[in-house]
């Protein structure tokens, strides 16, 4: 069924149709799903050359065992808006959380930026992430000390002087930014060498071929940043809008 949980057999079709290179979108039509729910599901159990059929079928499993475990139950359950579907937006919850972990990020900081990206204000204080995530305020700490240094929130303080952690079009704008200029160090360090090596090295032409990439790309990055930083302050079209 389009709207049931992915079988056993489907995700074994999943598996072949990455093995020959199918699109998500040829595999979503194969199976008659959604595309979003094949890149969910890829994405979530270690991307297309990573995925495996067993394994992210046990790994689901285990997903909904822990997720029975620790939902919360009777008048406690914190509502959700706009009428949501609870068990789709944990399971998005979850894929968004493991692409971020699969750039690099610690799961618990992973959660912390989901959980902000996701909640409609874009900004919760540290007791609201506890309660949010069920974890420690100290975890919670930790993790939003990361995601400030490198510039992926910000903090201010409301109108009851709380302290809240904000995700908005101007942060990741700054975040952007920020990730060009550190690439662009990573040139100006390797060009360094060129010096040191001796410039008709082996050693020192690597490094400045390295240092050619490196500057190319974060001035890329930093060109596509601020022709589409508008998009940032701009409002999707409705489907209804785009029809008249």
């Amino acid at each position: 069924m389009p709207g049931g949980r992915l079988t056993q057999p489907e995700r074994q079709q999943i598996a072949s149709g990455l093995a020959d290179s199918l699109t998500y979108a040829e595999i979503a039509r194969r199976l008659d799903r959604p595309t979003s729910t094949i890149t969910r599901e890829v994405m979530r159990n270690g991307g297309p050359t990573a995925y495996r059929a067993e394994l992210a079928h046990r790994a689901t499993e285990r997903r909904a065992r822990r997720r029975r475990q620790t939902a919360p139950r009777g008048p406690h359950a914190p509502p959700q808006a706009h009428g949501r579907d609870v068990e789709a937006v944990r399971e998005y919850e979850e894929t968004f959380t493991d692409v971020f972990m699969q750039s690099g990020l610690p799961k618990m900081t992973a959660r912390v930026l989901v959980a902000l990206y996701t909640t409609d204000a874009g900004s919760l204080t540290a007791s609201e992430l506890a309660q949010r995530l069920q974890v420690s305020p100290a975890s919670v700490s930790k993790a939003v000390t990361f995601l400030e240094s490198q510039g992926l929130i910000r903090r201010e303080r409301d109108e009851r002087r709380r302290e809240r952690y904000v995700v908005d079009d101007d942060v990741m704008y700054q975040s952007t930014m920020a990730s060009a200029r550190g690439t662009a160090h990573l040139g100006e360090i390797a060009r360094q060498g060129v010096g040191v090596l001796g410039p008709d090295t082996p050693a020192a032409a690597r490094l400045e071929n390295i240092a050619r990439f490196v500057d190319f790309v974060s001035e890329s990055i930093a060109r596509a940043a601020d022709q589409a930083r508008e998009i940032l302050h701009t409002k999707p079209e409705k489907a209804s809008d785009k029809a008249t």
